[in-house]
């Protein structure tokens, strides 16, 4: 029997499309608040900041997809370019992503539906989200891909009509009155240290630009296609939040006023568009953070059942299937329980967590490109030392940087966590002397199980 192949038909655009919606462009209005307090209202220069690292690894990223033309991840080429037993701990680490992305999802609707119905407490509207995802998870109804893209459809009509109303409002002298100011961007008054802050909280806007790997075997000339197109969601990505991100600062340039940073982007909204744009911009924003939580409340659950499976965790719990749902049910009420934090966590320490993991996740991905490239196939004359050796290293250096401005508790709790992996490893490997199991932590299986 002939096994069937996956078909070649995707082209840059399409490839680019998916990235760009992966990464949730209603992302850029998450953070605004509490980024533009830090940073003194320079969110565009914490954003341009941002964007120059993940450039530089969205490049690695395209490196490594030519050395590897199949679906992965940054645990699949740290593993292939240097060890297992490094892929592992990267792959721990990345599992703080997952764990964390239902929980902050949770913490941004319920944010924004406390800030907008202040008399119902936001404990109940968190509990009410958790509900709703836990029982849908559970009994394992998917949702339609033309209602995901109609999900998608929606959060760029915000966009473009928050755009629209932002610019008509500055042309008719509202905010700063103009639309071109270069304190946003360039503010010798500003300790760059600030604005570094920041950038290291922004990263979450930009996670999953690498998404588009999972399309190498779908794809017409991959090892062409692929690169291209991450560099571009990257770059299309970033210019879009500085874009907004600036026309934020400038309608509403008194970043100190915000009743409550967490949800600023609700009271840009009412300010520009009135209480229509701001209900409208809250059903869009809600409809996305609920569709987002789905997803990833349903990836992690599968992550760990994987583990569970492949005896990386215990098994009769993490590798448990409902007889009845067939879903991992154990896990879903243990990510459940573990999306609660959200009840003691703000959302600059809950967006460092993640980026902590998804940092060191970027740093290896570059240094993977001078171990494949410029040490193992000793790729080093010529161009080649710029290309696998000088780029790679300067995208390390900025991921490196941002990973240390981030949030001091994340970084301790991130470096807690990260030593847990590393027990395991030691426990798991018989102190170095077997092969440590494979993590399932590849986009292609997560949407595969999902399936």
């Amino acid at each position: 029997m002939q096994h069937a192949k996956l078909k070649r038909s995707l082209t840059v655009f399409p490839i680019v499309l998916f990235g760009l919606a992966y990464m949730a462009p209603t992302t850029v209005f998450s953070t605004y608040g509490v980024v533009a307090q830090i940073t003194k209202g320079m969110v565009p220069a914490a954003y341009i900041i941002a964007l120059m690292g993940m450039l530089f690894t969205a490049y690695s990223y395209g490196q490594m997809v030519k050395a590897y033309p199949v679906a992965g991840s940054a645990y699949t080429y740290t593993q292939k370019a240097f060890n297992s037993h490094i892929g592992f701990v990267v792959g721990w680490v990345i599992l703080l992503d997952y764990l964390f992305l239902p929980m902050i999802n949770g913490l941004l609707v319920s944010i924004y539906l406390n800030a907008y119905f202040p008399s119902v407490p936001f404990s109940i509207w968190l509990f009410a989200f958790l509900a709703l995802i836990t029982i849908v998870n559970v009994i394992g109804v998917k949702i339609a891909a033309n209602v995901n893209v109609l999900l998608i459809a929606c959060q760029f009509l915000i966009i473009i009509i928050f755009a629209f109303l932002s610019i008509k409002g500055l042309l008719h002298g509202m905010g700063s009155g103009t639309l071109f100011m270069s304190s946003p961007f360039v503010n010798g008054d500003i300790p760059i240290s600030l604005v570094l802050a920041g950038s290291s909280i922004l990263c979450l806007s930009f996670l999953g630009f690498d998404s588009v790997t999972t399309f190498s075997e779908e794809t017409i000339n991959p090892k062409k296609n692929i690169p291209k197109a991450i560099f571009l969601v990257a770059l299309i990505g970033g210019g879009l939040f500085v874009l907004i991100s600036y026309l934020s600062h400038l309608v509403y340039p008194n970043f100190q006023s915000f009743k409550d940073p967490d949800s600023a982007a609700l009271e840009i909204a009412v300010y520009i568009g009135g209480n229509l744009f701001q209900s409208v911009f809250l059903a869009g924003y809600i409809t996305g953070g609920l569709a987002s939580g789905l997803a990833s409340h349903a990836s992690v659950s599968r992550l760990l059942y994987a583990m569970g499976r492949d005896g990386v965790l215990p098994k009769n719990i993490f590798g448990y299937i409902h007889p009845k749902f067939r879903t991992p049910t154990y896990n879903i009420i243990l990510v459940s329980i573990f999306t609660l934090s959200a009840l003691f966590v703000d959302l600059v320490t809950a967006s460092s967590f993640i980026n902590f993991g998804a940092l060191v996740a970027f740093t290896f991905v570059n240094l993977s490109v001078i171990s494949h490239y410029f040490i193992r196939e000793k790729q080093r004359d010529g161009i080649n030392t710029i290309k696998y050796l000088v780029l790679p290293l300067i995208g390390a250096g900025f991921t490196i940087w941002l990973w240390t401005n981030l949030d001091s508790k994340a970084l301790f709790l991130g470096l807690g966590w990260l030593a847990i992996g590393m027990i395991m490893l030691l426990s798991i490997t018989k102190m170095f002397r077997k092969q440590p199991p494979e993590l399932s932590i590849d986009h292609a299986e997560v949407n595969e199980m999902q399936a």
